[in-house]
């Protein structure tokens, strides 16, 4: 007789994909009209089937069932759905970008994310009690970085390719996609001047467990029984700092990332000339160097996030690589993205520990005081450090609008969900510290958690909403970079930012898309090609009368030169 089978595998199989079936069906609604990313709808199904509502999905009843495995799988998790993600977002910024726009990342990932996360800081200190300087800058750090997967939707998604300069998405890519893995040497600091604080009674319970710290790997890998107070004093919190955190995480990362990036970019021109490569193997390419990457980093120990962006950047350093996706049409990676975001923000809302949101007698924390310290975040976190870089990087950020845009769009995500599972393994377990200690450990999972799912909620909706403002006050959309694409079926919608070329001979098998993202190199093809760069500020929708005499001229021409009349 067969039996029904209701495993934990065979739940978490069928609910994703109805959910992928369900989302898929109206996706163009969701994204092009409503202007909704994948992160909030799946973060609501997530908590909608999880623990607290329907117990549909529980991470605590996965294989062996053990105690405590949620924070090894979400750890997993996070690790490969960012790890992966940063590859693809390197290779689709211009080649070379990180050379053109050293300066302005440079500003962006020292005076900016410093100033970020001593003013996160401040917002812990004054809205969460029963933390001390130190703990603030440990939870400070986690969510400090901006979200590399939310940031996407202000940088490639529909409402950007409206309303947002290319410029300025580019930098948020980037930005978005570095400082994610430039974050552990601001969790580090803290870490180790708490680690090392001159206290009573520091390393003296385990002579041995100083010479094991002392150790880069194990002390970079360590569980939470294998760490604690270890003495002595600012002085060698600093070195440590600066030897294992910057020397060995930070620089092993670039440098592997880098040879790995680049080491690709030869292999695959190599294999190329030769023919030797099919098309699924060389778009899958950039997903098996971050799933490599995130697997050879984590026995190393060094930052996997790091070098994965790293090495997404080296393997487009030519252009080459996003210039032969483009001609094969690449919808892989897109795929990839999706589908990850899917997964790993369904997951995020299965875990939300709803249960230490409020605690008044234990960590102090109340919903009050957690809708404060959102609203705090998200005032003063990051628009002060825009405001007072951006005129140090005008080519990427002419005026203060786009400074303000680019200063509240900086969300929270799997990123700072990364950062504090990786931070329970470098602080004792809970009862096992002093009282710092225990206060930090108790603090950081929610605080950090609802910092993430305020920040899923707040700036999912603030996209729609501003683009309601904008049609209200009649601002037209960007008509730059022009560039002419080809309908892949007659059935694909055209994009939100595209004027349909009917009336010429090829009819309406291509389309005039104006200031998308992806773009092998910086110069302006468009213009080079002869396609329009302006039009006369109609509406999205219209036909080709957008488009002037002398542009219809060049485009009908390039036609018959392609035998298209």
């Amino acid at each position: 007789m067969p039996n029904l089978d209701v495993s934990e595998l065979n739940i978490v199989v069928s609910v994703l994909g109805a959910f992928i079936l369900l989302y898929g069906i109206i996706s163009v609604l969701i994204k092009s009209r409503w202007f909704l990313g994948e992160a909030l709808p799946a973060v609501v199904v997530g908590i909608i089937l999880g623990p607290l509502a329907a117990k549909f999905i529980d991470s605590s009843r996965w294989g062996s069932a053990a105690d405590g495995q949620t924070s090894a799988i979400t750890l997993g998790v996070a690790r490969v759905v960012i790890g992966v993600q940063l590859v693809i977002a390197g290779f689709q910024l211009p080649a070379k970008y990180q050379q053109m726009r050293w300066k302005e990342m440079l500003l962006c990932l020292l005076p900016i994310m410093t100033i970020m996360w001593l003013c996160t800081t401040l917002c812990l200190l004054a809205a969460v009690p029963k933390i001390t300087l130190l703990a603030a800058l440990v939870i400070g750090s986690c969510v400090t970085c901006t979200d590399p997967i939310l940031s996407q939707a202000i940088a490639k998604g529909p409402f950007a390719d409206k309303f947002v300069p290319r410029a300025l998405r580019e930098i948020i890519s980037s930005e978005a996609g570095a400082n994610d893995g430039f974050g552990f040497p601001f969790l580090m600091l803290a870490t180790y001047l708490i680690r090392h604080a001159d206290v009573p009674g520091a390393g003296e319970a385990d002579t041995k467990l100083h010479e094991r710290a002392m150790d880069v790997a194990g002390q970079l890998v360590a569980r939470s029984g294998e760490v604690g107070r270890l003495g002595g004093g600012v002085g060698v919190a600093l070195k440590n700092w600066f030897v294992e955190t910057w020397l060995y995480v930070v620089l092993m990362s670039v440098v592997i990332g880098a040879l790995v990036g680049f080491g690709s970019q030869y292999a695959l021109k190599f294999a190329l000339r030769r023919k030797w490569v099919d098309s699924e193997s060389y778009l899958l390419y950039p997903t098996a160097i971050g799933l490599w990457l995130v697997g050879i980093c984590g026995m190393l120990g060094t930052d996997d996030l790091l070098a994965c962006f790293v090495a997404g950047n080296a393997m487009n350093w030519n252009g080459e690589y996003l210039r032969e996706t483009e001609e094969r049409h690449d919808e892989v990676n897109s795929s990839m993205d999706v589908l990850l975001n899917f997964g790993g923000f369904m997951y995020i809302g299965t875990i939300i520990p709803w249960s230490e949101f409020h605690q008044p007698e234990t960590t102090g924390l109340t919903y009050g005081r957690l809708i404060g310290l959102g609203i705090l975040v998200l005032l003063f976190r990051r628009i002060p450090a825009i405001f007072m870089m951006y005129k140090f990087m005008p080519q990427v950020c002419k005026d203060y609008k786009e400074a303000l845009f680019m200063g509240y769009f900086g969300p929270i995500g799997i990123g700072a969900v990364f950062y504090v599972e990786h931070s329970r393994h470098l602080f004792p377990e809970l009862g096992h510290g002093d009282e710092e200690e225990t206060n930090l450990v108790r603090a950081m999972i929610p605080v950090v958690y609802w910092l993430v799912l305020f920040s899923i909620v707040v700036h999912g909706l603030s996209i729609p909403a501003l683009n309601a403002i904008y049609r209200a006050c009649g601002i037209q959309p960007i008509r730059e970079d022009a560039i002419e694409l080809r309908r892949m079926s007659a059935r694909v919608p055209t994009p939100v930012n595209a004027t349909v070329t009917s009336g010429y001979a090829a009819g309406e098998s291509t389309f005039i898309a104006y200031n998308r993202f992806s773009r092998p190199v910086f110069d302006n093809d468009a213009a080079a090609a002869g396609l329009p760069v302006a039009h006369d500020g109609s509406r999205f929708g219209g036909d080709d009368s957008s488009i002037d005499e002398k542009a219809r001229a060049k485009i009908q021409w390039r036609y018959s030169r392609q035998g298209l009349v």
